[in-house]
């Protein structure tokens, strides 16, 4: 079975290692690796792959720099093409980004079967991109291989039940990933050294999410936040360099730490040494439970309700004081007990046997 595996995004990358790794105990499985390019920064596409020792992608398309609609529009135009030539019997698709929905429209369209890893997932917010892109991927997906029971009820009130699609809590790849590099991390990474962390408790925060960094006020508040925070705890914020230029644009000072976009080991690193983590992201959320630390997300809502739900993390949206008086809280309270929510590090083998056994 030819499997054509469309990355572009750094939570793709860190997916795609783990399933990569277990697809090469399959002989029956031939991986062909295509990289869209949505993610252009060296830091945040070409380091995961020599990390993760995961082949180098076998197509780059190199398509980044546009609108939502210029650059979907552009990758399916390129994904149709090397459909065409490699004729895979499966394409598989990771998340919620522009590469995922153009990887999955443009498969569909040439009778290709689609498995969308990651599948079920809901913010119900129309408003991210990302929403709207994971609702039409499952939509067209023949296979949704999802991580959570929340996820498998998502689709069962969306009526899928009725559609011809095979849906399988697999457990997350993610967790699969950080399992097995977590050890490696702590060979591998020297920026807790670089950055004079060793001895000393720090926050880790990001901020890439449209819904704040394009909305001035949103974007005000969280750094206005991380600052006060800051004044009592070291805050390490790795920059999205599109972020970067909107903070520049709108002239707001940051008297934290900003560090260049880092690689997973790095990225784990700062997890497993951090007291704390305040993110927009959707990975990261989950990898915060992952090695244990509290996380506040500065959104409305969330696609990792459960986390939520045992109170591993708390959604806070963009309120100043409340970033701020949730964080204090989080500082002084121990981690309680985690509970097995995605799998336990066996998400990848489940994907294969699914595959293989159709």
């Amino acid at each position: 079975m030819k499997l054509l595996t469309i990355v572009g995004a750094r939570p793709q990358f860190v997916k795609a290692a783990a399933l990569s790794r277990e697809i090469k105990k399959h002989p029956q499985l031939h991986e062909i690796i295509v990289h869209t390019g949505q993610h252009f920064d060296a830091n945040m596409s070409d380091v995961f792959f020599e990390e993760m020792d995961i082949p180098k992608p076998d197509y780059h398309l190199n398509i980044n720099g546009l609108s939502h609609g210029a650059m979907t529009g552009q990758m399916l135009e390129e994904l149709e093409k090397v459909m065409m030539t490699e004729k895979p019997d499966v394409v598989l698709v990771y998340g919620d980004t522009n590469s995922t929905i153009a990887g999955a429209l443009a498969a569909k369209k040439l009778h290709i079967k689609v498995a969308h890893v990651e599948a079920g997932l809901r913010s119900f917010n129309m408003q991210m991109p990302e929403e709207v892109n994971r609702i039409l991927t499952d939509r067209i997906s023949d296979w949704l291989f999802c991580p959570t029971d929340t996820a498998i009820l998502n689709l069962k009130k969306e009526g899928y039940d009725h559609l011809n699609t095979t849906i399988i809590k697999t457990g997350d790849v993610m967790e699969d990933a950080a399992l097995f590099y977590a050890e490696k991390a702590a060979t591998k990474s020297t920026l807790l050294q670089e950055l004079n962390l060793n001895q000393q408790p720090f926050i880790l925060a990001t901020i890439h999410r449209a819904e704040n960094t394009d909305h001035p006020e949103n974007l005000k508040n969280i750094i206005e936040a991380l600052n006060e925070l800051n004044k009592t705890v070291a805050v390490v914020l790795p920059l999205h360099p599109r972020t970067k230029k909107i903070i520049a644009q709108q002239q707001l000072q940051t008297n934290f730490t900003i560090i260049d976009p880092v690689g997973y080991f790095d990225m784990i690193a700062l997890l497993q040494n951090c007291s704390l983590v305040i993110t927009d992201s959707g990975g990261l959320q989950k990898e915060a439970f992952f090695f244990r630390k509290f996380c506040i997300t500065t959104r409305e809502q969330t696609e990792w309700v459960e986390l939520v739900q045992e109170g591993y993390n708390v959604i806070v949206g963009t309120n100043k004081a409340n970033i701020i008086t949730q964080a204090n809280r989080y500082l002084q309270q121990p981690y309680p007990e985690a509970k097995n929510l995605y799998g336990n590090g066996h998400a990848c083998a489940n994907i294969c046997n699914a595959l293989l056994n159709t």
